[in-house]
């Protein structure tokens, strides 16, 4: 006598399921996406990088005389650094101050380490002590830009930046007391103030050509007019 054979669900021929009672779907299925409009351009070139090649490198030449467009002072890049000594008893501190610097950078900080030990201060040879960001090309001009019109206008009773913080090779340094003053920093998020120190870098060795440079560029100098912000 012959075995009556059960059938499956959808008739014989069709596939067995799976315990849950669900099939699984075969093949690949891609997602279509539709193309952003600016997809494949480049990005805008810095306001200030324009401003310098259209309007402040002409300004330069005839100010200070030159004839060689070569001799033209520029900016080469800028130095952006924080010193933490309460790293040596915090050392999870100085991640916050990392992260706090690369968002105001827009680019990832190297933490600097102490080069020698001092007994007196509790300091052995490396140390991480702080953070540092070397900003060149167009972040170096988006980070000066909002430095001049957004950040230093929001300083409290500022007055200008002092003319003799120069090295005598054409370098400025200039120390700011508190982080917040950038606002991409949250300042409920911030866990201790701490202060920053800006070199800026230019490609000449004597101080007046810099000075003209940075003013040119909107540097507030004390007694100058206020910064010029480019439209």
């Amino acid at each position: 006598m012959a075995t009556k054979q059960k059938q499956r669900p959808g008739g014989a021929g069709a596939p067995a399921q799976g315990g849950g009672g669900k099939s699984k779907k075969t093949g690949d299925t891609k997602r279509q996406y539709r193309e952003h409009p600016n997809a494949g351009q480049d990005a805008p070139a810095p306001r200030l990088r324009l401003h310098y090649e259209k309007t402040v490198r002409e300004r330069l030449k005839a100010e200070l005389g030159l004839d060689n467009v070569h001799e033209i002072p520029g900016l080469e890049k800028i130095v952006v650094n924080v010193g933490l000594g309460e790293a040596l008893k915090q050392p999870k501190l100085l991640d916050s101050v990392v992260q706090e610097l690369e968002v105001i950078t827009g680019q990832r900080p190297v933490r600097t380490r102490a080069k020698k030990s001092i007994s007196n201060f509790g300091l052995r040879e490396g140390q991480e002590i702080g953070a540092s960001v070397t900003l060149r090309g167009p972040r170096m001009w988006e980070f000066l830009d909002r430095l001049f019109n957004v950040a230093m206008p929001r300083i409290r009773d500022f007055r200008g930046v002092n003319t003799r913080a120069f090295d005598g090779r054409g370098n400025f340094s200039l120390g700011l007391k508190e982080q917040v003053i950038f606002p991409e920093i949250n300042y409920d998020q911030v866990e201790q103030v701490h202060g920053l120190d800006i070199t800026f870098v230019t490609s000449t060795s004597r101080d007046d050509h810099a000075f003209a440079l940075l003013r040119e560029l909107g540097m507030p100098f004390r007694g100058e007019q206020k910064p010029v912000i480019v439209q």
